[in-house]
């Protein structure tokens, strides 16, 4: 079965969304989505969007911050770009249906995060992201050119180098072949562009605030077919994940901190004013290494994030949603600190993008957690994230509208997905071992503190579990759990690769081997590619 469309979407996040919504009025849209629409780590964002909208605010203050939280490997460029459109990207969502919090003055309310120097998170109360992806699925379901695709999940991009025709260059993509997993059936699907908004890779670590979606798909197609991809080394680990056997992956907004919460040990200390002078409003990274200290030194199981002097009425107010699920949990944040760990939270590397969101393959494009567009340099600031999403699904699709009535060279034929002589499995839960030992290996050696000791001891497993994989994959009938493990994998051997190329500590990368910051060499992207 072969789908052709103008535009394909992979990723049903904001900034797949968003790029969708741009291009629908000019083609037809396939959009494609492993599981329910809006199960994405758009939908579990809480804390908000920034944007420079206060008159006591400036675009320079909102770039500075970026670069400092990036440890000035950020791209300044692309920073200024990113921030000054803030305000437009804000109209769009807006426009799309999405509500934001206001204040008594009708004002939008603005809050404070980590690494910010003034109030610039727009939010919608403690739900932010599930706003958000309410208003842009209604608005794409509503569009009468996007067709979605959910329970679909890409197993690999088609590029022209894979065809017949190797003699054309520069190499191009073509689609994708996409599993129906209902169906169990593998489609073919064409299109004039591409575009990748996969989200990011925290199911990679054993501990992870991500929605299970989170495998790197979009991450590893790309390195597959031959894109270049950078600075996998800075995965962030949010400081602030509740800590609670049946609490899985929730996580605490980085705005509780920005709105007075305290950083405690188990015996009431505060303890952040000893690593850094913004104490608990310091970035991600310093806050997540922090914790990761303080729980080795005292030997806790987790720390205490303590917001109780606000009073019962302000909380149950501007955070509803972490307070109801935190008394389910059986916890009052009214009452008692909460208890909180670091977790795998956001990948700030990625597919190599130019300030378009187009990769090194033509027609390919990789927008959201899935691209590295130099914004985020080697620590993402809290809530750039939302907005990088909005900005370059925008900027991609102002692209893709420029070279849709293009006279582009004929498509060659693709090719129909060929299973060969493969079986159905029946060692199914090779693929769940393998699944848990690439992820403990990475929780273990590939952490928030790192040595080149642990780094080789994990890419030497990884590497063999590599093997396995692709012994599997030939061997046996495509799944989707099949497909999610061999693209963790991918994942992992990456930010390995990365990590041991970085000689120096910088941002999300900490290695006890190299504990200082080189600008003088390392003051640039780690790119690896995989080459056709």
């Amino acid at each position: 079965m072969k789908i052709t469309s103008d535009f394909l979407v992979i990723g049903s996040g904001i900034a797949g969304l968003s790029y969708a919504l741009k291009v629908a009025d000019r083609g037809t849209v396939a959009v494609v989505t492993k599981r329910d629409m809006s199960e994405t780590a758009t939908n579990l964002a809480q804390g908000g969007i920034a944007a420079v909208l206060s008159e006591h605010d400036s675009f320079d203050a909102h770039a500075e911050d970026t670069m400092v939280a990036g440890a000035f490997l950020s791209h300044e460029d692309v920073v200024r770009m990113v921030v000054e459109s803030g305000p437009e990207a804000i109209r769009d969502l807006i426009d799309w249906g999405v509500e934001f919090t206001r204040g008594e003055d009708d004002n939008y309310d603005l809050t404070r995060e980590g690494g910010h120097s003034h109030r610039r998170i727009l939010h919608s109360k403690d739900i932010t992201g599930r706003e958000i992806e309410r208003a842009l699925v209604e608005a794409v379901r509503k569009h009468p050119n996007i067709t979605l695709y959910e329970n679909h999940i890409a197993i690999d991009l088609i590029t022209e180098a894979k065809t017949a025709n190797r003699q054309i260059l520069p190499n191009r993509c073509l689609g994708a072949y996409v599993l129906d997993i209902p169906g169990n059936d593998v489609i073919t699907f064409g299109a004039r562009f591409t575009v990748l908004a996969t989200g990011g890779a925290g199911k990679v670590y054993l501990y992870t605030c991500n929605p299970d979606v989170a495998t790197g798909d979009g991450v590893a197609m790309a390195y597959r077919a031959g894109a270049s991809i950078a600075n996998m080394e800075f995965m962030q680990f949010h400081p602030t994940t509740l800590f609670h056997p049946h609490a899985k992956r929730f996580l605490i907004s980085e705005a509780v901190r920005g709105e007075g919460a305290i950083l405690k040990r188990r015996d009431g200390t505060a303890f952040m004013g000893e690593y850094h002078k913004l104490k608990d409003l310091a970035p991600r990274d310093v806050v997540a290494r922090a914790i990761d200290n303080e729980m080795k030194v005292h030997g806790d199981d987790c720390v205490f994030l303590d917001i109780t002097h606000k009073g019962p009425d302000y909380i149950k107010e501007r955070f509803p949603n972490i307070y109801e699920t935190c008394l389910s949990f059986g916890i009052d944040m009214t009452v008692d600190p909460l208890p909180v760990v670091p977790a795998a939270h956001y990948l700030c590397g990625g597919v190599v993008v130019d300030t378009w969101g187009e990769t090194n393959i033509g027609n390919l494009f990789a927008i959201g957690e899935t691209s590295c567009t130099g914004l985020h340099g080697a620590n993402r600031l809290a809530s750039n994230s939302l907005l990088e999403g909005v900005v370059y699904g925008n900027r991609a699709a102002i692209r893709c509208i420029e070279r849709v009535t293009d006279h582009l060279p004929p498509f060659p034929s693709i090719e129909p997905w060929d299973c060969g002589s493969a079986t159905c499995s029946d060692e199914e839960v090779v693929v769940a071992h393998n699944w848990d030992e690439i992820r403990r290996s990475m929780w273990n050696y590939v952490g928030i503190v790192r040595s080149n000791k642990r780094l080789v001891r994990a890419l030497r497993r990884i590497t063999m579990i590599q093997e396995e994989i692709t012994d599997y994959y030939w061997d046996f009938l495509i799944t989707s759990d099949l497909i999610e493990l061999r693209n963790i994998a991918t994942i992992a051997e990456l930010i390995v690769r990365c990590a041991l190329e970085r000689h120096e500590s910088r941002g999300l990368h900490y290695t006890i081997d190299y504990p200082d910051t080189d600008d003088g060499n390392w003051k640039r992207d780690t790119v690896v590619s995989k080459g056709l």
